[in-house]
């Protein structure tokens, strides 16, 4: 039998980066989810080991130790026959007005959110130009389209993966590697179920479908991306956002 496609999937241990890594194992992957959280990794594992998906593999690193990463995602190519499918999720936000964000919040947004993703895709890309096969799909957001109050640097990170995206379906086409984004909207996860009522009542009057997205919803963008009938996409920027971004 040929190997399974290999796929990386950066902040898979929860949220939309958990949903995308089941997403893909379900499309006949072998998918290795990056992330710093150890507790949630060994969790991702019970729960792939109850489905049945044993081709769920973990690994613990801080994907800002650009050495680390770089090695890592290159063991991996190597012991895979390459990498094949490339999904930058990782991210984070420490949001403020743009008169009082720290340079500090600023430059760790911007290194895991958008640094982070170019040191992957950098060291991807070459098994999968000798492969001449590929899929990167970054995870961006309406936020990098129609910016957002209080959050410049998030902002920023995303439409800096839109614009890295298109360049490198550019620079990548004729190799068969396509690049393309995924840009959610508003989508339940731990991470906006802590936020304060009014603030979600007034996302929700936001979005003409009047209702938030579930995690399965990027997730499935995602897995579409990947697959080979996506082969003549490259370059695009999907929005599951419910009509936000319109």
């Amino acid at each position: 039998m040929p190997q399974k496609r290999l796929a990386i999937v950066t902040g898979g241990a929860r949220g939309i980066g958990r949903a995308i890594v089941f997403a893909l194992a379900r499309q006949g992957r072998r998918v290795v989810a990056f992330d710093i959280d150890q507790p949630r990794l060994k969790e991702l594992e019970e729960l792939a080991g109850k489905e049945g998906l044993n081709d769920i593999l973990t690994e613990k690193l801080d994907i800002t130790d650009w050495p680390v990463l770089t090695g890592t995602i290159e063991r991996l190519a190597e012991k895979h026959g390459g990498v094949a499918i490339l999904v930058n999720n990782a991210g984070i936000t420490r949001d403020g007005l743009v008169m009082s964000i720290s340079d500090e919040d600023f430059d760790r947004v911007i290194e895991i959110n958008l640094k982070a993703a170019f040191v992957a895709i950098r060291t991807a890309s070459r098994s999968m130009m000798r492969n001449r096969f590929g899929r990167i799909i970054n995870i961006a957001s309406v936020a990098g389209i129609m910016g957002n109050a209080g959050q410049s640097n998030y902002a920023a990170s995303k439409a800096g993966l839109i614009g890295m995206a298109k360049t490198v379906a550019r620079e990548l086409a004729k190799r068969n590697i396509t690049a393309n984004c995924v840009a959610p909207g508003f989508i339940i996860t731990e991470m906006t179920d802590v936020l304060p009522e009014k603030v979600k009542e007034y996302a929700r009057l936001a979005i003409p479908m009047n209702t938030f997205g579930q995690v399965d919803d990027v997730a499935n963008a995602v897995a579409f991306f990947a697959s080979d009938e996506a082969g003549y996409i490259t370059g695009q920027v999907l929005c599951v956002d419910g009509g936000m971004a319109m």
